[in-house]
């Protein structure tokens, strides 16, 4: 049996983070000396000891790791790693972002004005549309509602005429728990099932329009244009709900910078 050193020495893990081991009973010493105090280990004890070591340079925490470690199902482990696999990407994704929006910023910076946005009006006429509406729980949801209208529509065989769009019916912005429709043009009307309905959308006579290139990140840019273009012209205001249309986007396009939405708020005479 070795000493608490020596098994630190052995397995080049730290006694402070053997002891915590003991602490947390991820790994307890094989025997404690009754008279000296001692932590005693075995060598049977490394393989845990290197499961322990997997597991938390993957991104487990102790209580992720106990249960790892417990799991005599080996399909068990194996969700329990996908589902850390999941959360480590999502959390890649975020950082991926944050380095677009940092991207975004540094040009703005470098180019003195920042982006620049034409606001523009227009009327969009009423159509009949396939939609679904969800409440997600962020905008990055939106993505999987399109793969599902897309599949019913294809089992169904709907077809699809016009250029798809988005609603967003909160009546603030929220970065959690939106309430988007979606809308899909359609020549024919068809019976509603499972959450999808078949609705005229209205007409909007006096619909504001810009368009953004590049990431999605621009999109608060382009609202913020919205804002002084209406400051500018104060015989308009917002009357309805804001919509928007990806003309490039995740699906067709692989270079986040060649992106083109469509942003459309709705307006009266004021």
């Amino acid at each position: 049996m070795f000493r608490i050193g020596e098994f630190s020495r052995l397995t080049q893990v730290t006694v402070r983070m053997l002891r915590y081991y003991d602490e947390t009973g991820l790994l307890r010493p094989a025997r404690v000396d009754s008279r000296t105090g001692y932590r005693l280990y075995e060598t049977r004890q490394i393989p845990r000891l290197n499961q322990i070591i997997y597991l938390r340079d993957s991104g487990f925490n102790v209580a992720e790791i106990a249960a790892a470690l417990e799991a005599e199902d080996e399909g068990l482990l194996a969700e329990q790693l996908d589902r850390k696999s999941g959360e480590i990407g999502a959390e890649i994704e975020a950082c991926r972002q944050k380095l677009r929006k940092l991207e975004t910023a540094r040009r703005a910076l470098l180019n003195g004005s920042g982006i620049h946005f034409d606001i523009s009006v227009k009327p969009v006429a009423e159509c009949l549309a396939l939609s679904l509406r969800r409440t997600i729980p962020d905008y990055y949801g939106e993505g999987l509602l399109w793969k599902e209208l897309a599949g019913f529509a294809g089992q169904r065989g709907i077809a699809l005429t016009g250029e798809p769009f988005s609603i967003y019916h909160d009546p603030d912005y929220r970065e959690k728990q939106v309430d988007v429709e979606l809308c899909a043009p359609i020549k024919q009307s068809v019976a509603d099932a499972d959450g999808f309905t078949c609705r005229t959308v209205e007409a909007v006579p006096v619909m504001a329009f810009t368009m953004v290139c590049g990431d999605f990140s621009n999109i608060a840019g382009a609202f913020q244009a919205f804002a002084r273009w209406l400051q500018d012209n104060e015989f308009y205001r917002m009357a309805g709900l804001t919509r928007q249309i990806v003309h490039r986007g995740p699906w067709n396009e692989n270079d986040p910078d060649h992106y083109l939405t469509e942003l459309q708020i709705p307006l009266e005479m004021a």
